[in-house]
C-alpha cells in the first residue's frame, strides 16, 4: 500500500470514530443554541445535558485538539477550557 493511500485510509477511519462519538452525543438531540450562548449568556442547560453525556471526554479532546474557540465543549465554556490548556503547559 502506498503512503498517499494509507494517509487516505487513516483519515476515514478517524473520520469515521470522530462522527461516531459526535452522534452519540446528547447534544446532538437538543437545541445546539443552548451550546452556542450570547456572550455572557447562561451556560447551565447545556452544561446539564453535558454531565449525563457518555461522549463527554471525547468532546471535550475534540474541543481541545481543534482549538474550538466557541460554545461548551465537553462541559466546558470558552474561559474554561483555555484555564484547563494553560494548567497543562
Amino acid at each position: 500500500m502506498h503512503e498517499r493511500e494509507l494517509m487516505s485510509l487513516l483519515n476515514s477511519v478517524d473520520e469515521v470514530e470522530e462522527a461516531s462519538w459526535q452522534e452519540r452525543a446528547l447534544c446532538a438531540q437538543t437545541d445546539p443554541e443552548a451550546f452556542f450562548p450570547e456572550k455572557g449568556g447562561s451556560t447551565r442547560d447545556a452544561k446539564k445535558v453535558c454531565v449525563g453525556c457518555e461522549v463527554r471526554s471525547e468532546c471535550l479532546e475534540y474541543a481541545l485538539s481543534n482549538d474550538e474557540r466557541f460554545g461548551i465543549w465537553g462541559g466546558l465554556s470558552e474561559r474554561e477550557r483555555r484555564k484547563l490548556k494553560k494548567r497543562a503547559v
